[in-house]
């Protein structure tokens, strides 16, 4: 199955005004789509940016070890003062959002729930 990663990068980004960076890789850490929202300033360098999508999946490597006794991880929310990092699977591979500090993250972790099942299917 092929995805189409700039698909589900726009729909995401589409589903939530609040929501700064959507990244998609693979479990290696490969980047198959990132952006950031028009206008919005990046806080990390790009070799920054790219330490902590590492060890977001290599944490999130790390949980699926737990897998067969805890069941498979549905997301990891990380709030720090100035943003809010949402790490979701897709199929084989992982979601990367950070968002506003202000933003509903219960609502953006059910759209793209919703959005990713909608993929999975299609």
């Amino acid at each position: 199955m092929t995805m189409d990663y700039k698909r589900i990068y726009e729909d995401i980004m589409n589903s939530d005004p609040k929501i700064r960076l959507v990244t998609i890789c693979n479990l290696s850490g490969k980047i198959m789509h990132s952006n950031h929202r028009e206008g919005v300033q990046n806080l990390l360098s790009p070799e920054e940016s790219k330490k902590s999508l590492e060890l977001a999946v290599n944490s999130w490597k790390t949980r699926s070890q737990l897998a067969p006794k805890i069941g498979k991880g549905k997301y990891v929310l990380a709030e720090y003062e100035r943003i809010k990092r949402i790490t979701m699977p897709l199929d084989d591979h992982l979601l990367y959002i950070t968002t506003e500090v202000q933003a509903d993250h219960s609502n953006i972790i059910r759209r793209v729930s919703e959005i990713t099942i909608r993929k999975l299917l299609l």
